[in-house]
């Protein structure tokens, strides 16, 4: 008969460890981040080349290829283009989709729901349809009006502001949603006036969500593709567009050199936005 110290050492005996759903866990983690950083690492990889024709083992590494890329006049205009569109539709998406974030959070209206269905909309359309759209609304405004919109800056940033205004709305309400209304209200109690609460108090709370809202919508427009091939024409097109040509005709690591330098203004914008808001919870 065993003792009563040693049944209670058996029953208080720690269970093994199960190791192998743990290690088959952090396998499909590295899976995952090996599928997602692969095409990243080769493509850094392939703008050190020394050789001009894309081969395996690589001759040499070599620098030469940024230079190339920024000494390219059709890449530095298109940089220059997609930065000059970038800024003004993040600055276009902030003031519409500040305003429409107030509205869908704080409103009570019985279209709010189809407000907030049409505002999101941008993010469920395709781009191919998106642009097919735009094309042909801006040839009608073109007969009617005489006003072209293709191919000019105007017009590249009407239609970005489409890409820009979702993304707003969606992470300028996550901060507003989280916002303490309690410190409005006071402010409202000692006498501040409604917009002076706002420049005061609400914005300053808000800030994060605003600032992360700008730079997410500046990388969208910055990074689009789909929609911008329906608005280019002579002297004007985009950085994405411009990769995309130089492919028809050339392969060398100078392209690899563009995709480095977009990389790296697309990583440090979403290391700073998550900085503000975490992307998970509104991505």
């Amino acid at each position: 008969m065993p003792t009563s110290y040693e049944v209670v050492a058996r029953v208080e005996r720690p269970r093994p460890r199960r190791s192998l759903p743990r290690a088959a866990y952090l396998a499909c983690v590295a899976l995952v981040f090996l599928f997602m950083f692969t095409p990243l690492i080769f493509v850094i990889w392939v703008s050190l080349f020394e050789n001009e024709i894309i081969t395996f083992p690589p001759q040499g590494y070599t620098l030469r290829w940024f230079g190339n890329a920024w000494a390219n006049a059709a890449f530095l205009n298109g940089f220059i283009s997609s930065i000059e569109i970038g800024a003004f539709a993040m600055l276009a998406g902030l003031t519409l989709g500040i305003p429409a974030s107030f509205a869908l959070v704080r409103g009570r209206f019985p279209a709010r729901g189809a407000l907030a269905a049409f505002l999101l909309s941008p993010l469920i359309v395709p781009g191919i349809v998106a642009g097919t759209a735009i094309y042909i609304y801006f040839v009608e405004i073109e007969l009617m009006t005489g006003v072209r919109m293709i191919a000019t800056l105007p017009g590249f940033i009407v239609a970005h502001v489409a890409l820009t205004i979702p993304w707003t709305v969606r992470l300028v309400s996550a901060s507003l949603v989280g916002l303490d209304r309690a410190v409005e209200e006071a402010a409202m109690n000692l006498g501040a006036r409604p917009f002076t609460t706002f420049r005061r108090i609400t914005l300053p709370m808000i800030r994060p969500g605003v600032v992360a809202a700008g730079i997410f919508s500046f990388i969208v427009s910055f990074t689009d593709l789909e929609m911008s091939l329906f608005l280019i024409g002579p002297g004007r097109s985009t950085l994405p567009i411009a990769m995309l040509q130089y492919l028809e005709w050339k392969f060398d690591p100078t392209v690899a050199a563009v995709s480095v330098v977009q990389i790296a203004i697309i990583g440090v914008g979403l290391v700073v936005t998550d900085r503000f808001v975490k992307l998970s919870k509104v991505v």
